[in-house]
């Protein structure tokens, strides 16, 4: 089964100097470990290739139920040099729940995951 990062969690991100930092809450404290297991920072880093030059820090907070991830060569220098549209990063979180994750079927059932509507 397909489930979208956004119909199981709620992230935050800004920017610190060329890092954009991007905060994942998962909705429900039972869909955290999944969520934990599938945004490794190999996964990370591969949704944001071509968009970060640098390497992905991932820190779990599991008394909050989340992932906090860092995206080093994220925005072009930062807020005061970065010509870029989002400078802040302000964006980085719209486009991590953009990620779609694959999930056994019997899993995804025990977790009373949503399913991603199908294309």
């Amino acid at each position: 089964m397909r489930v979208r990062l956004v119909d199981i969690a709620h992230a935050r991100s800004g920017d610190k100097g060329d890092t954009a930092n991007v905060g994942v809450i998962a909705l429900r404290p039972e869909w955290y470990p999944f969520i934990a297991e599938s945004l490794t920072r190999a996964r990370v880093a591969q949704h944001f290739a071509g968009v970060i030059t640098g390497d992905v820090e991932r820190y779990e907070l599991p008394n909050l139920n989340a992932l906090n991830f860092l995206l080093h060569g994220a925005l072009d220098g930062g807020g005061t040099l970065s010509l870029k549209t989002d400078a802040q990063g302000k964006v980085f979180s719209t486009a991590m729940l953009r990620m779609v994750l694959d999930v056994d079927d019997d899993r995804a059932r025990a977790l009373k995951l949503p399913e991603a509507p199908r294309t």
